[in-house]
């Protein structure tokens, strides 16, 4: 049987969000994280953005190595040949390449630039080219799929999967589907095409959960692989996307949902740790209802809700808090380490033995500090205690990721 598999898009998508940024080192650790927690795919950069290029290659090291399991670190090009011929020096191998595909985008956003036929025939370019250079998986795009006629919806992902696309990206732009008709047309693509569907949905009109949920049961019902595309916190452009950790519950715990099946290994106690990290790193707190994270999901205070919940937690709780490796008792906002920019050495040693961590001499110990102090400005808060570890374990990608070129 199809299987669904969660493509996470933090790392792309919600940073270009209005008023929201990451540091390159906060973006790697998202692409740790991810990777512990066992997501198949990172959309990590625009490999074609001369700043991203430093990032991207310490990333791609650290897949060599070995860090990030089987994380596909995966980038995000327009579907023109330019994008694509300057992404392939930076080593990035895996693509999506989006075009816009409705009416309302080709009419109002184009402005007589491309037509139907021509955007199909951009796209084939594009892919072909990325195939022929070496691509190993390559997503198509079909921005604003959801506003888009199916019939010339159906001949864009036929074009697609000709031109060796591996998938069709179902872009549900401005969160226009709801449940119901996203599962119908998902489920006719997927039967007509035959070709795997990402679902890409925004959470305009709050459905960016249920409509990738009711998405990838139409892809699978209609025979074809479903990829789930989704953002840590639901953090994105707008009211934001598909929340990731809402989406893996919903296929865990909600009614009718067991014959559908995640195709690759998740670590459910990484999920905490994931959301607060992300919620520090963008300076946007975590809402208090925010599904298994939010600091109101396992507190009950009315009478019979109090009550049921002591009898048996299960009266008014789906699953435990432990499987998210949430502490009860835990303060929501990560442990913080405050050596930084104007540290000196002794606190800096000092600060690193409490984590178990010593150097060979004061030489090895003041390269690490500068790395420390670079880092500081880099993010402008306090580091993490995981992200000193990095600093600290991957001193040559640190120094990468530091190093903006143009």
């Amino acid at each position: 049987m199809a299987k669904i598999y969660f493509i996470d898009v933090t790392n792309r998508d919600a940073v270009q969000a209005s008023r929201i940024i990451m540091a390159k080192l906060q973006k790697t650790m998202l692409n740790l994280y991810l990777a512990e927690m066992g997501i198949h795919q990172s959309e990590f950069a625009f490999p074609y953005v001369k700043h991203e290029r430093n990032y991207i290659k310490a990333n791609l090291e650290l897949k060599e190595q070995g860090s990030m399991g089987s994380l596909i670190l995966e980038g995000w090009c327009r579907a023109i040949v330019g994008d694509v011929a300057e992404s392939l020096p930076t080593g990035v191998r895996d693509f999506n390449l989006s075009i816009s595909t409705s009416d309302q985008m080709i009419i109002h956003k184009f402005r007589g630039k491309l037509n139907r036929e021509k955007v199909i025939a951009e796209m084939v370019e594009a892919t072909s080219y990325a195939k022929k250079e070496g691509a190993k998986t390559l997503g198509v795009n079909a921005e604003d799929a959801s506003r888009t006629d199916m019939g010339y919806l159906i001949e864009f992902a036929q074009a697609a999967k000709g031109a060796g696309a591996d998938r069709i990206r179902y872009c549900d732009t401005v969160g226009y589907d709801t449940p119901m008709s996203i599962y119908e047309r998902v489920k006719t693509l997927g039967e007509r095409v035959r070709i795997p569907v990402e679902l890409h949905c925004h959470n305009d009109l709050g459905l960016a959960v249920a409509n990738s949920i009711a998405g990838a049961k139409g892809a699978i019902d209609g025979g074809v692989d479903a990829y789930i595309n989704t953002s840590v916190n639901g953090v994105g452009e707008r009211a934001g996307q598909a929340d990731l950790l809402g989406c893996i519950l919903a296929l865990k715990f909600a009614r009718d949902m067991d014959s559908y099946q995640i195709g690759h290994r998740i670590n459910l106690e990484v999920a905490a740790k994931l959301a607060k990290y992300v919620s520090y790193a963008f300076g946007i707190p975590i809402p208090i209802n925010q599904p298994g994270v939010g600091a109101n999901v396992f507190a009950h205070e009315a009478g019979i809700h109090a009550d049921g919940a002591l009898k048996d937690r299960r009266n008014y709780e789906l699953f435990d808090h432990e499987i998210l490796g949430l502490d009860a008792e835990e303060p929501v906002p990560p442990r913080v380490i405050t050596t930084g920019e104007f540290g000196g050495l002794a606190g800096f040693k000092h600060v690193y033995e409490k984590m178990g961590i010593t150097f060979a001499d004061n030489t090895e110990a003041q390269r690490i500090l500068e790395l420390v102090q670079v880092a500081n400005a880099h993010t402008q808060k306090p580091l993490t205690d995981d992200e000193l570890r990095f600093i600290a374990n991957y001193p040559e990608q640190a120094t990468k990721i530091f190093t903006l070129t143009l």
